[in-house]
């Protein structure tokens, strides 16, 4: 089975700074990590190669200070990591970035059965790239997956949150999913493949290696979204509390949990 996971480099902060001319984010100085969901959606890949075999490539599209998660990645036990990098891949929205995206999927050059994104990105949160790269690859897709309940050959069988209820859903491959944090716990980088690893090649890969060169697909002219105003976020600091026995506080507080899925009704019966 052959496995593709797209992950993406977010800065390392909440606090960050927005250029009020041009609404651009300010990264200059600012410390980067691997997008948190996508730890998720790199896990999952794993632990289906545990139970079924295969191969996990990775794919990324950012500056060449991407490769730091590519290297993270094989650490954590991936297989091969491609950097889509290229100027003209810049200021590009979630249409443009989707699509440039599947072209890399399809550069890698093998019949990929899988494609796990991440949920959504800590610093875009439209949570719309990973239902986009699956349009473009013209493939089914099941987003918020919380547990994977059965693999084999050619299927997948995954629990998918809808809001209001959970759906239980079955797609033949090839077809993508998005991930949901806790689907599986992240797993540490390990040291040991740290080392082994450290050398290995980042495949890198430009507009001039993608299978459809038209550069008014790509970048900031493959992109109609219209940002009409970008501004740094406010914190809140509300605090409720409680009163009542310790009965009553509890049966608040776990309530809550609820509303704000921390908690799996399903899995506490």
């Amino acid at each position: 089975m052959n496995i593709v996971v797209c992950i993406k480099q977010v800065p390392d902060t909440q606090k960050v700074q927005v250029d009020s001319e041009t609404g651009v984010l300010l990264r200059d100085g600012i410390e980067s990590k691997m997008n948190p969901y996508d730890l998720y959606g790199l896990q999952t890949a794993i632990e289906i190669k545990r139970k079924v075999g295969g191969h996990v490539f990775v794919i990324t599209m950012g500056p060449p200070s991407a490769k730091e998660v590519l290297k993270e990645a094989l650490a954590m036990g991936v297989d091969e990591v491609y950097l889509l990098t290229d100027r003209k891949f810049a200021g590009a929205d979630v249409l443009a970035t989707s699509f440039t995206l599947s072209q890399g999927i399809k550069s890698i050059g093998e019949d990929i059965d899988l494609v796990i994104c991440g949920k959504q990105t800590t610093d875009g949160d439209t949570a719309q790239v990973g239902p986009a790269i699956a349009e473009h690859l013209q493939m089914p897709h099941v987003s918020w997956v919380l547990q994977l309940i059965k693999i084999d050959n050619d299927s997948i069988t995954v629990k998918q949150d809808l809001g209001d209820f959970y759906a239980k859903t079955s797609m033949k491959f090839p077809c993508l999913i998005t991930v949901e944090k806790g689907v599986f716990e992240p797993s540490l980088p390990s040291y040991r493949l740290m080392k082994q690893t450290k050398d290995k090649e980042i495949n890198i890969i430009t507009y001039d290696d993608l299978p459809i060169k038209d550069e008014k697909l790509y970048g900031l002219s493959g992109s109609p979204t219209q940002v009409e105003r970008i501004f740094e976020p406010s914190f809140n600091h509300q605090r409720e509390r409680f009163e009542g026995t310790s009965e009553d506080v509890s049966a608040k507080l776990y309530q809550i949990l609820l509303e704000l899925k921390f908690i799996d009704e399903e899995k506490q019966l």
